[in-house]
């Protein structure tokens, strides 16, 4: 009994119970990255009809101004792992800002079509590094117990991003709109100067000290980091040995689950869910149906946030998987149903269950350090190009067949059951280096 007893003690000296205000103040500081990202890919929603009418646009021109920042960000993709692996997380997220302000700029001053491209094209360069960075971030300096919750905040800020979008522009102009988008940049900016870098990127370039200063900084003074740390260190030591990142190992035997099947699979059924086009067109959309624009987007507002909330408080508690299951369920069902009615609040509010932000947890949890910088620009990549074709050809699509659309998102929702039934794993309640041990066991 006594020897239970300590063993107990040990566990929980090892696993904080608690996260502590420096994860708290550092994820908050990560997520106003997020806000951003929901505020840019919704924004071209509420101002479509002005900036089409004031700017003399067709609809392929507000198509491919639409569809530009995937592009931009498809850029910035394929090079955010290295970014983030030679200047760290928080300079990543600072140059990622610094994008977003001269884009939020350039579209809030735009007179012609070039100004306003040229914006449109570096919101999509600072999307791009943050929807690598962050979900990295977060996942790199929360313990096991609460990771998915933190790493989930991700999504919730984009949404509360989308919704402030679909909310504030029933009342604002488009340029006074672009201005105070370029807000939360500001603030994230200015707290980066007060968050820590990730020890795992630390003890990539064997900053030890910091490295120890900075998980007691995470997680509390009473906590015994020495354990944690030298776990860390020696898994960057044992990837650093065995390879260095590249192309070569990337396409390795032995990352072909985790890469292919699991990281590139979840983007592509995420993005032909249909998310992004609801995300860039949903004004667009309620006036085909013949709803109120108004009424339609404050309803969104008011359903994406509380959704979001929910999966915060439950993701490590039931698990990614069933959250993943029952959202792609809700989304086949409710896609379908799009496809006879446009009954559109159903399908964002079950996205934003699962699809919306857990395959970004998954893909942070599950590629080992030596392959996280290409395998994580790759998938990023992939995710921004799958967005770029279902934005740029939702418009065509939609004048094709409005219920046809729908109805193929229905279909690929299906397809995306069977795929995560089948194929992914869970990560709950797992450190990041258990679960690529576990990945890679029968290698």
């Amino acid at each position: 009994m006594e020897s239970a007893s300590l063993l107990n003690k040990q566990e929980e000296a090892r696993s904080p119970s608690s996260f502590t205000r420096g994860v708290l103040l550092s994820t908050s500081v990560a997520v106003a990255g997020s806000f951003c990202y929901g505020c840019a890919m919704s924004y071209t929603s509420p101002a479509q009809s002005k900036i089409m009418e004031e700017l003399g646009l067709s609809v392929a021109d507000y198509s491919f101004f639409t569809s530009l920042m995937t592009l931009g960000g498809m850029i910035t993709a394929a090079i955010s792992g290295k970014i983030a692996a030679l200047t760290g997380r928080r300079q990543t997220m600072w140059i990622s800002d610094v994008c977003c302000i001269f884009g939020w700029l350039a579209v809030a001053f735009a007179h012609d079509t070039m100004l306003l491209t040229i914006g449109r094209l570096f919101l999509g360069f600072g999307v791009g590094l943050i929807s690598y960075v962050v979900p990295v971030y977060i996942a790199e300096i929360t313990p096991k117990t609460f990771r998915g919750g933190f790493s989930f905040t991700n999504q919730l800020l984009q949404c509360l991003g989308i919704s402030l979008m679909f909310f504030t522009g029933n009342f604002f102009h488009w340029r006074t709109l672009a201005l105070l988008s370029a807000i939360p940049c500001a603030m994230q900016l200015i707290g980066l100067f007060f968050i820590p870098e990730s020890p795992r990127w630390l003890a990539m370039y064997g900053r030890d000290q910091e490295l120890e200063v900075t998980l007691t900084r995470l997680r509390g003074e009473n906590f015994d980091i020495l354990e944690e740390a030298a776990e860390i260190r020696k898994t960057v030591e044992i990837s650093r040995r065995e390879s260095q990142s590249g192309i070569k190992d990337l396409f390795h035997m032995r990352n072909a689950q985790p890469l292919i099947i699991i990281g590139l699979g979840l983007m592509l059924v995420q993005q032909f869910s249909g998310s992004a086009a609801i995300s860039a067109y949903a004004a667009s959309i309620f006036d085909k149906a013949g709803f109120p624009i108004n009424i339609g987007t404050t309803i969104l507002a008011a359903v994406l946030v509380p959704q979001s909330i929910v999966v915060i408080l439950t993701v490590d508690r039931w698990g990614r998987r069933p959250l993943l299951l029952l959202s792609s369920i809700g989304v086949c069902i409710c896609s379908f149903l799009i496809g006879l009615s446009y009954y559109l609040q159903g399908h964002v509010s079950f996205f934003c269950i699962g699809l919306g932000g857990l395959p970004w947890v998954i893909m942070s949890e599950i590629f080992p350090v030596n392959v996280k910088v290409t395998a994580g620009s790759l998938v990023t990549v992939s995710s921004w190009f799958f967005s770029w074709v279902i934005i740029y050809s939702f418009n065509f699509t939609m004048q094709w067949s409005a219920s046809g659309t729908y109805f193929i998102f229905s279909g690929v929702s299906l397809v995306t059951i069977i795929f995560i039934w089948i194929l992914v794993p869970e990560t709950k309640g797992r450190t990041l280096e258990e679960i690529q041990a576990s990945l890679f066991r029968f290698s």
